[in-house]
């Protein structure tokens, strides 16, 4: 008569605790989850190219501006490599051709507020 009153009192305290689930799953599916939902495909980025190795550009020239601004934020920062996808030894011949475009007033320091 004792074991049945165990297994209520245990069933009815086991509901508050999430014991409805099996083990170790989580009530939602984060986004790499099996769901099984269907709809989303999974997010592709493109592998991004450097535009002076594709194009075959060997020289960056400071006083090429048109070249240069694609390169700099509107707030006049530098846009870094990761962003601009320029190979490293283009993106230091950049860094250096839009600092000396700026030290003769090409390409400004800062934008304009």
């Amino acid at each position: 008569m004792a074991d049945p009153v165990k297994e209520t009192k245990h069933e009815g305290g086991g509901e508050s605790r999430g014991e409805g689930r099996p083990e170790g799953r989580r009530p939602h599916s984060g986004p790499r989850g099996g769901d099984s939902r269907g709809g989303k495909r999974p997010y592709f980025r493109r592998r991004k190219v450097c535009k002076f190795c594709a194009e075959k550009i060997d020289r960056i020239d400071y006083k090429d501006t048109r070249l240069l601004q694609q390169f700099v934020a509107e707030r006049g920062r530098i846009i870094p490599r990761r962003i601009s996808g320029a190979c490293p030894q283009h993106q230091r011949r950049l860094c250096r051709a839009i600092k000396q475009a700026r030290n003769i007033a090409l390409l400004p320091f800062a934008a304009e507020v």
